[in-house]
């Protein structure tokens, strides 16, 4: 190691009194050409580096790929010929109708009797008479009377308005039996298990109106009866 330091001594060591002499006679030529020179030696290093990197560069052997080009086409494109439709045929000519040799006829009266109009002053499009029932409605059985296996019926009277609608329903009276109503041999007996059922259903019914004079007109008084019977199992 003191060997190499004693080469760069002996070397460097004559630049550095040649610069101390030239300083001291002058330091500003002194300064100017010692820059010079070191920057001299840089360039000289830097051509000399450039040119070993460039030997050391590998060469590039890697295979490039040929650009790939489409040849051009001409695409055709097939029609299938479509065939014409045929002429229709020709339509036949008219037929000739016969000729009727068609007369008069004498001594017979064709003609036909004009009928006659009666309108009457006043009135109406709706014809008078009296109501018609449109709906009935199935009383609900009493549960009381379905245990204990009671039939019979309830007489109900009440008003038809002139829509048709029932109101003022009131059951006018009521009767019980142990046996089927419809049987002339069956034995009633007054009672009110039905009153409230009939009452409930009268007025669910709906009638046509009565029309007087073509307008409706209430109608009241109106009896209906509803009879209970049981299914017998």
């Amino acid at each position: 190691m003191n060997q190499v330091f004693a080469a760069i001594n002996s070397v460097t060591k004559p630049i550095h009194d040649i610069y101390i002499k030239a300083f001291n006679a002058n330091k500003y030529a002194a300064g100017i050409g010692f820059s010079s020179l070191i920057t001299l030696a840089l360039f000289f290093i830097m051509v000399i580096l450039i040119a070993l990197g460039d030997s050391g560069l590998k060469e590039d052997t890697s295979v490039k790929l040929a650009d790939v080009v489409m040849p051009e086409r001409q695409i055709d494109t097939f029609l299938t010929e479509v065939d014409k439709p045929e002429k229709p045929e020709e339509q036949p000519e008219d037929i000739a109708q016969p000729e009727l040799d068609l007369q008069p006829l004498t001594g017979l009266d064709v003609s036909v009797a004009k009928p006659k109009a009666n309108f009457k002053t006043g009135g109406s499009f709706f014809r008078d008479g009296e109501y018609i029932p449109l709906f009935k409605v199935i009383p609900i059985y009493p549960r009381r009377a379905q245990e204990r296996g009671t039939m019979g019926y309830a007489l109900v009277e009440f008003t038809i308005t002139e829509t048709g609608s029932v109101e003022d329903a009131n059951t006018i009276e009521g009767y019980c039996s142990n046996t089927n109503p419809s049987d002339p041999a069956a034995v009633f007996r007054p009672c009110t298990m039905f009153n409230s059922a009939s009452a409930r259903a009268a007025l669910k019914l709906k009638y046509k109106p009565k029309i007087v004079d073509g307008r409706a007109v209430p109608v009241s008084g109106v009896l209906h009866r509803f009879t209970y019977i049981l299914d017998e199992e």
